[in-house]
């Protein structure tokens, strides 16, 4: 459930610098409280609590008296806070890398340099304002019992094929990300169009069949689980263990995958920065990387995987993700997307 959430300038809980209420939009709010505490870090994100709460605690079990308040909103939300409502927020951890670097180019994140943070691959981390610490796939997932009889695809041109040739198992059962609403979704559709035509050639097929749209992952993910969906395309895959079941399967496209970075950056707003840094070191450091797969389930930053298979494409940090940010590209594209998938 999505609420309002209001600014709290007498609390402290969040601050404006200016204007009305806020307006973005929270998923879930929890606080991590700790006796005597000296600092409360001020972190928003599009991570789940579900996953994000193990590493939080982690975070503060290294920092004690250090206390936590945690907001989960949407990747458009995120931005909405920062770069529209000026929010104070001392750590934004987002999927949609696209949307943390146009906020880093647009000045409103800190630099912050560190041993740690040196520590990184480059193509992991730009202008020392945005790091990432996950690499985390775009799979398709798929029910088991939809696809009984049919062999499962290996790529996308056999998956159309079979979404094509099988339109009466698979109407209004096939999920993907509404980009017009979803930032990491709208990324993902950016990136699909760069790799291959075959992304057009594909959601010409699912706007034909009357494919669902959706915000998020785990929504998607759930919905395969349940069997409402016999295919959900672009979600993430480390999510898969959280909302699938027995039934769902990840299909290993041999074509590309695509593989998101997960960053985390330093808001301009801060008023910690140095607890701020502390949080980056704790995300980014090489020592903690089991640690975070192992509490979150979120695959870390591994380059020797990336190195050795070659249909695995990592998003790379950079000016390059900006390009789809131009207004006059956004509007081209979601028309493109449009006509593919909201067919008559």
């Amino acid at each position: 459930m999505r609420l309002p959430y209001l600014a709290a300038c007498l609390t402290g809980l969040l601050v404006l610098a200016a204007g009305p209420a806020a307006a973005f939009q929270i998923e879930e709010e929890r606080n991590f409280p700790v006796a005597d505490a000296t600092a409360t870090l001020e972190i928003i994100s599009t991570g789940d609590l579900a996953i994000f709460a193990p590493l939080v605690e982690a975070f503060q079990a290294r920092n004690p008296g250090i206390a936590v308040h945690y907001i989960t909103a949407s990747s458009t939300a995120l931005m909405t806070a920062l770069y529209e409502e000026r929010a104070v927020f001392d750590i934004a951890m987002s999927s949609a890398m696209d949307l943390q670097t146009k906020l880093a180019n647009d000045g409103y994140a800190l630099t912050y340099t560190s041993a740690t943070t040196a520590t990184l691959p480059e193509w992991a981390r730009w202008r020392d304002q945005v790091f990432a610490f996950t690499q985390e796939p775009a799979v398709a997932v798929v029910s088991k019992k939809a696809f009984e009889g049919l062999p499962m695809p290996g790529n996308r041109n056999e998956l159309i094929a079979l979404l094509r040739e099988n339109p009466e198992r698979f109407e209004e059962r096939v999920g993907t990300y509404d980009v017009r609403s979803s930032g990491l979704g709208y990324l993902f559709a950016t990136q699909d169009s760069r790799q291959s035509e075959s992304f057009w050639r594909l959601s010409e097929v699912m706007g034909r069949l009357r494919a669902r749209l959706y915000c998020c992952s785990g929504q998607m993910i759930g919905d395969v689980a349940s069997g409402r969906l016999a295919v959900a395309y672009n979600v993430i895959g480390s999510y898969v263990k959280f909302n699938g079941n027995d039934d769902t399967w990840i299909v290993p496209f041999k074509d590309y995958t695509n593989i998101m970075l997960r960053t985390v950056m330093i808001p301009r707003t801060t008023r910690q920065p140095d607890l701020a840094g502390r949080f980056v070191d704790f995300l980014t450091a090489p020592e903690n990387r089991p640690a975070i797969s192992n509490l979150s389930g979120l695959p870390p930053i591994d380059p020797e995987t990336l190195e050795v298979e070659a249909a695995l494409r990592p998003i790379r940090l950079g000016p390059g993700l900006l390009v789809f940010l131009d207004q006059m590209k956004r509007r081209t594209f979601l028309r493109a997307w449009l006509s593919a998938m909201v067919q008559p």
